[in-house]
């Protein structure tokens, strides 16, 4: 199932507001690379966030994540199968750089997402982030719906409203954990969220 949503990504075309990054195959086998990894330490949370960035899984594949995160192989993860991830530009990201300071190496890290996973821009301006349209949402969730029956969470989370939005029309009978999203002065309930909903699991 994993090789068929891969294939799946990389054959989505990308258009003058949306940039699809898994066209690019090193970017591609960078999440493959980190979706076997989870597969074999068994995760079971999932944690869906809003749409890749410019500067963060745009360049890496990786939800959440950031070049700089990754070089830095602060974390169990990235320590283990960072050498295999191929980075054409290593930036840091505020998002990735927040969420991993809250991430515990003592405890699994939660299967990170996006609602829509390509990353969507203002036209003429590939080096912005806009919010995903109720179009892209929509196909995001041919995507996810392939990431859960890969992962089978237990525990569904969401950072930020869009998320929340997709896994409740998706999954109505489940419970999901609103986390505020750390932009615009959330670091600190943020942080809160991912402790209680996370960290403490």
């Amino acid at each position: 199932m994993l090789k068929e949503l891969l294939q799946y990504l990389s054959k989505r075309k990308s258009s003058d507001i949306v940039f699809n990054q898994y066209q690019d195959k090193n970017i591609l086998n960078n999440l493959k690379l980190y979706f076997e990894w989870l597969l074999q330490n068994r995760h079971n949370v999932l944690l869906i966030g809003e749409a890749p960035g410019y500067r963060g899984c745009r360049l890496t594949g990786i939800p959440f994540t950031s070049g700089a995160i990754i070089k830095s192989a602060r974390h169990k993860i990235f320590k283990e199968i960072g050498v295999q991830i191929k980075l054409h530009k290593v930036v840091s990201e505020n998002t990735a750089a927040i969420l991993w300071e809250i991430l515990d190496e003592s405890k699994p890290i939660p299967v990170l997402w996006n609602a829509f996973p390509f990353h969507p821009f203002k036209s003429g301006l590939p080096e912005s982030n806009r919010k995903p349209t109720s179009s892209e949402i929509k196909e995001g969730k041919r995507y996810l719906e392939i990431v859960y029956e890969i992962f089978k969470p237990v525990k569904l989370c969401s950072l930020g409203r869009v998320g929340e939005a997709i896994l409740d029309d998706l999954f109505p009978h489940e419970k999901v954990i609103y986390i505020r999203h750390p932009s615009h002065g959330g670091k600190k309930e943020f942080v809160r969220g991912m402790q209680m909903s996370i960290a403490n699991r």
